[in-house]
Order: C-alpha cells, then structure tokens, then sequence
C-alpha cells in the first residue's frame, strides 16, 4: 500500500471532553450537531493533489511518520501536544463521485499532534506544517469487523512523554469502546461529512478536496483525541522529548504492562505502538 495516496482525515470533538482541554470547544460553537455526543466535523491532515488553492495547498505535504516529529518553526509556537488517537486504514467505495461506504481494513496507534494556535481560521491548520508532523505507527492491526464484539473493541489508548529519561503518562488510559461514535455509526457519519460538509468557519469541504485529489480509493482516518491527564493537558512538546503512543489488547495485557514497555522502549509484537522523537 502507498500511503502517500490517501487521503488523510481526521475526526474532530469525538471523545468527552478533549475539545475542552485543548482550548477548541470555541471554534466550534457555530457548527450544529443532531446530538450532544455527536462530533463537530471531519477534516483534512493529508491531500494528494496538486491542483489546492494556495489557502490549502500546504496539505499536499505528506505529514506522517513513524519515528520522527518536527517541530514547527513557525512564529509564536510553543503549544505541540500529542493527540494519542486510533487511526482507521480504509477502502473507499464511490457511486456518481460520492463517497457510498468505507470499508475499514487496518488499525493503527496515532498521533495527531496539533498546534494550539487559538487564532487559526480552520482545523487543518493546526495539523499539518510540514514533514513528519504526524504519526502512525508501523504496526497495521487487521479488522475482523468494524462493529460490536469486534477486534478493536478489546484495545485500550494509551499515551507517554518522556523527557530526560522521565517517562510520565500524558493521556488518560482509554478503551475504544469510550468513543462517542463508533463502529457503523461513526462510518455513517463521515460518509454524510465527506460528501456534504460546508466550507465553513473551521470547517473544510472535503467533496472539494476528494474530486481534487482524483477521488482516492483509500484514506487514513484518525477518529478523534482521548482526554489528557493533568501532566498532558499543562505540558506541551519540546525537541528532543520522546512522544509515545500504544494501542494494546487490555484482555492479553494490564496498563502496568504498558508502562513496562514504554519504559524499556520494547514492545510486543501485538502491540500497536508508536513512539515519536521530536526535533
């Protein structure tokens, strides 16, 4: 698989109160949802197209990496944090150039790691300055079934900094199953955003960017942010700290497990992890 063809998306507002504790919930007081669980929006980290208007054309910089975070040199920035997340490797169906279905094939440990930039006048331009901005981990997880009593139902999300040898835990140890929107009703849910969402106050339309990019058979979707422990939510990136990811099965492995294998940088084959140097 070439990843550099597919189109990266993000979910934003789909795990209780993340968007509080990184200072969003503002930027999204206009967008109307169906529900107080619902997410606010989808949008885009990552489009392989060369034909962006200049406003969106720093998307079509491949942002991920599995080993590497660069820090933005960008005036005024000092807020990076980690956004520990599960990211969904998908087929994508289209009937008459609209997205009909999404077919989850993999999942993965990510990070979504955002600038806090409070004057930014949409999503993406938190998510993408450049190369190695991202991550997602080597370690491709196959669905048995995006659905109920699936696979990834058993995974936690777990996520660390280290800094000078100090490991201390930056998200809150979360199971899957805690996403608002999950399974086929978060698939429902994007498809209907893929194809109808606005161009908007924070929001991008993503229709637009789909026929730009050639309508791409694959995406990558990172389907929202844990909550951060108190460390996480007051502490932000620096180069040379380490940023650490983990998806594990919680039935095979305990959190104290994971600590273990954060600790030692050693991690079972089983493990989705993905652990970041910034620099």
């Amino acid at each position: 698989m070439q990843k550099q063809s597919f189109i990266g998306l993000g979910v934003a507002g789909n795990f209780a109160g993340h968007l509080e504790q990184a200072g969003e919930a503002a930027d999204f007081l206009k967008v109307k949802t169906e529900n107080a669980i619902q997410p606010k929006a989808i949008f885009p980290f990552y489009v392989p197209s060369n034909t962006l208007n200049s406003s969106e054309q720093f998307l079509s910089t491949y942002p991920l990496s599995n080993d590497t975070l660069n820090f933005p040199l960008l005036d005024n920035v000092d807020h990076l944090q980690i956004e520990p997340e599960v990211a969904l490797i998908c087929d994508l169906v289209y009937e008459n150039n609209k997205v009909v279905e999404i077919q989850p094939r993999y999942f993965t440990a990510y990070n979504d790691c955002s600038i806090r930039r409070p004057n930014a006048r949409k999503i993406c331009e938190k998510k993408n300055w450049g190369e190695n901005s991202k991550g997602i981990s080597k370690n491709w997880i196959k669905i048995d079934r995006f659905e109920q009593g699936g696979h990834l139902d058993n995974y936690n999300i777990a996520c660390f900094h280290q800094r000078d040898g100090q490991l201390t835990e930056y998200g809150v140890d979360s199971p899957t199953i805690g996403y608002s929107y999950f399974h086929q009703q978060l698939l429902d849910w994007i498809v209907d955003r893929m194809n109808n969402q606005p161009d908007e106050d924070p929001m991008n339309n993503i229709a637009q960017l789909l026929a730009q990019s050639n309508y791409p058979k694959q995406a990558i979707i990172s389907i929202g942010a844990t909550r951060y422990t108190e460390f996480g939510e007051t502490n932000f990136l620096q180069p040379n700290d380490t940023s650490i990811v983990v998806l594990y099965n919680r039935k095979q492995y305990s959190h104290d497990d994971i600590v273990k294998m954060a600790q030692q940088n050693d991690f079972a084959d089983d493990v989705s992890a993905l652990v970041q140097t910034v620099v």
